[in-house]
């Protein structure tokens, strides 16, 4: 038996080293390819560094030095467009039940979600956060984010519940027979 497996291993290793002797006679045989000169470049166009374009719409600065700029009206726009490390993307809005202003694209995994304090952006293809704590120039100052749902709050000023302009009526006084247990 083991003659026969011996046997079986050489036939193997034999047939293996035809096949790459085969192989390098083919690869030899064939001319080497002609490579192709370089295109010679025209002297008179300059390749200089061209000045990048200010992105469209409102500027967002995010911690770590990140910045993205959103152009479309928040408040009222369905797709807002996203500028993020020098590309453009459309994110169209999502429904959402918190009161949070949620844009979120399915091929690109971009997931912008806004609140009235800040804006964050993830990567949902690759599971982790772009960028956090982004916010308007006017949201550093103190006013809430240019959201469709902030549109809908009242101001940050303003109390919810106003009161009227007449005095409340007064808590009707406890009668003293009311106080005691009725005698029996």
């Amino acid at each position: 038996m083991n003659k026969f497996i011996a046997g079986a291993c050489a036939g193997v290793l034999s047939l293996a080293a035809a096949q790459y002797a085969t192989a390098q006679t083919t690869s030899a045989a064939k001319p080497a390819a002609k490579k192709k000169a370089p295109a010679k470049k025209n002297a008179s166009k300059k390749a200089g560094p061209v000045a990048a374009a200010k992105p469209e719409g409102v500027q967002w600065k995010c911690e770590l030095g990140n910045e993205l700029y959103i152009a479309g009206d928040m408040t009222r726009d369905q797709i807002i467009k996203l500028h993020w490390k020098g590309k453009n993307y459309d994110l169209p809005r999502q429904l959402t039940r918190t009161g949070a202003d949620r844009y979120f694209d399915q091929k690109t995994g971009f997931d912008l979600v806004v609140i009235p304090a800040k804006a964050m952006l993830f990567d949902r293809n690759e599971g982790h956060r772009l960028a956090d704590e982004c916010q308007t120039a006017e949201m550093a100052a103190g006013a809430p984010a240019p959201t469709q749902a902030g549109a809908l709050r009242a101001p940050a000023g303003l109390p919810l519940m106003l009161q009227d302009n007449a005095a409340p009526a007064p808590a009707p006084a406890p009668t003293p027979d009311a106080a005691q247990p009725a005698k029996q």
